[in-house]
């Protein structure tokens, strides 16, 4: 089981096939899941002041409900008051259970379906940070090793009050009603981006109106996703958009999970066969991981008159750019009650916070709107923890996340939804220029996008998707589900592993750096690890063993520009070490060889590990 912050991974399966679409976890399984669960129950009532109630819930995969049972017994047998919300997404049980003491959140995200897992949360909207992780890790890690741990698993499973459990189940449906009441009302909150009930109707209100002109539709892939039974449909349609999901049976998963490029297409081929079919106005889809906190896009290209699938490092930075443009907008709207209200006045304490190996694209999205940046380790836990340490400098953060896994998470949320991407490139696409009662024109969010990147010339009043894309900076990134993203390796200890992989680059890099001037104009390089919420640049000679955190080497032109960078690091959430590289322009043979040379570094240092 891999035990990191963003989720407790395993095959759950109990043939231990990934694959394996059998709802059977076994014995031992079930044994560790109430080992989880005491770990936890432990946790809580000793961090919960007064009254402990955890909220349960759990996504489509077969394994989830033999999970489930399994935990909601242990909780009990612990006396401890549980509200089990049955099928639920990650962003809406995190918002429900800001009222409670904290909750257990039974998925693997975006991991095959054969595999399942456990996370944890307090009230604060998002999943435990990595210290308190290592807390409850080191808690169960001694309850697995003590010799009792099979007879006290046994002892929980069967010490439940089987009237409490039914009870939890009874009561099932009335708290799943409250949760997605709930999780309706701070979405409202999350794309609006202010608690002013007001404030918010004018905002959708102006968004709807935009559909009297040109309609809007969205269809979205759920896959058979928690989302199925969540909010997408009311709070799409509520907008006046025309929402047409399919795949929309829970736990009837169609396809692969993974909601990158391969698994879009089927998202592709709905659009095209609805423009086919005479449907000119669904220009916008989706499609949700299993456990509904992440989602990527689709778009209709009226220049090719084709269905398109952005890139995830684009999903990101079209979520950057439509975000802060829209705070500016709001703030020339609504004087005086916009969330940047305070912040205009300094408008360089406003930041974005991302991860590791987010694109440059977003190095130069913020350059163009004069805002920070900062990052983090990967890890959803990460980058919240330090958006929340930049906030308390100061710091107006509206908007982050890990532009490598596509998504966003928008303040106040703590987690990643699909429901505030969409409606981050909605208010871009259809918030459009205004005049005011003086003549002079309220730009939209996309035309002072256009303006504060220095390309107004772009910008045309019936702009369309394909419009908003052609002013994305250009940029080419290895995707995280490419194989050549993914490496098996021998080396144990991942620290050592990046030690030999200094020794390898320090020679190679006096070896090529001819070959690197004259092909790539590459002619200095600087090196940065992340751990935690924390990112330092490497001085030289420094030793780059910085255990199981992102290491990355940025390489700069002749003018000091920074032309492509290449990352690392082992994978929390599986058991593989993931690599990329990211370079300035559309230059996809640099990045195949880059990522080439950085993978046969790796390979060379593997060898002297192992």
């Amino acid at each position: 089981m891999i035990l990191s912050a963003s989720g407790w991974r395993k095959v759950f399966a109990e043939s231990g096939d990934g694959e394996d679409v059998s709802p059977d976890i076994g014995y031992e399984n079930a044994a560790l899941c109430a080992l989880i669960a005491d770990t936890f129950a432990d946790y809580i009532t000793e961090k919960a002041n007064g009254k402990v109630v955890v909220v349960v819930a759990r996504d489509t995969r077969p394994t989830g409900d033999e999970i489930t049972d399994c935990i909601l017994r242990t909780l009990i047998a612990k006396e401890i008051n549980v509200r089990y919300l049955g099928i639920a997404s990650a962003p809406e049980i995190m918002a429900y259970a800001r009222s409670f003491s904290g909750f257990i959140y039974i998925s693997a995200s975006h991991n095959p379906i054969g595999h399942n897992g456990i996370k944890f949360g307090l009230n604060d909207g998002g999943v435990i940070p990595g210290p308190e992780n290592a807390r409850l890790v080191e808690a169960f890690l001694k309850r697995c090793d003590s010799p009792e741990a099979e007879e006290n698993a046994q002892d929980l499973l069967h010490g439940c009050d089987e009237r409490e459990l039914q009870l939890a189940y009874t009561l099932s449906d009335q708290y799943k009603k409250e949760s997605l009441w709930v999780y309706e009302d701070f979405l409202r909150e999350v794309i609006t981006g202010t608690k002013d009930p007001h404030i918010q109707d004018e905002v959708f209100s102006i968004i709807r109106s935009s559909f009297q002109k040109q309609p809007l539709g969205i269809t979205a892939d759920m896959n058979g996703s928690s989302r199925t039974r969540s909010v997408d449909d009311k709070i799409i349609m509520g907008t006046g958009i025309n929402f047409l999901p399919f795949n929309n049976d829970p736990g009837i998963i169609a396809h692969a999970i993974i909601p990158e490029p391969e698994n879009l297409k089927w998202c592709v081929e709905v659009m095209e066969d609805l423009h086919k079919d005479g449907d000119e106005d669904t220009v916008l889809g989706y499609m949700p991981d299993c456990d509904g906190d992440r989602g990527n896009i689709v778009y209709w290209d009226t220049k090719s008159r084709s269905a398109k699938t952005i890139e995830a490092q684009d999903v990101f930075a079209l979520s950057v750019i439509a975000e802060t443009a829209f705070e500016i907008w709001k703030h020339n709207t609504f004087p005086q009650k916009s969330l940047l209200w305070k912040a205009m006045a300094h408008y360089g304490k406003t930041a974005v916070v991302v991860n590791g190996p987010t694109s440059m694209r977003i190095d130069h999205i913020c350059k163009a709107l004069n805002i920070s940046l900062f990052r983090a380790e990967v890890g959803e836990a990460n980058v919240v923890n330090l958006a929340r340490e930049k906030r308390s400098e100061g710091y107006t953060v509206r908007i982050l996340g890990e532009g490598s896994n596509g998504g966003n998470i928008t303040y106040p949320s703590s987690v990643r939804d699909p429901i505030a991407t969409v409606f981050a490139i909605v208010k871009l696409l259809t918030i459009r220029d205004m005049t005011n009662d003086d003549g002079s024109i309220n730009m939209g969010p996309f035309h002072l996008w256009c303006k504060l990147s220095d390309q107004e010339y772009k910008f045309k009043k019936n702009f369309t998707m394909a419009d908003i894309m052609a002013t994305l900076p250009e940029y080419t990134t290895t995707g995280v589900s490419e194989e050549s993203a993914i490496l098996q390796v021998e080396t144990e200890d991942k620290g050592i592993l990046k030690e030999h992989f200094q020794e390898v680059f320090d020679a190679e890099w006096d070896q090529h750096l001819e070959e690197m001037q004259a092909i790539y104009s590459i002619y200095s390089y600087r090196v940065f690890a992340t751990n935690g919420t924390v990112e330092r640049e490497l001085k030289n000679g420094e030793s780059w063993n910085n255990g199981n955190g992102g290491l990355k080497i940025m390489f700069y032109d002749q003018a000091q520009r920074p032309f492509a960078f290449i990352w690392m690091r082992p994978s929390g959430t599986e058991p593989v070490f993931r690599v990329m590289c990211d370079v300035r322009g559309n230059e996809l043979a640099a990045e195949r060889s880059i990522l080439r040379w950085e993978t046969s570094m790796i390979r060379k240092a593997d060898k002297m590990g192992s």
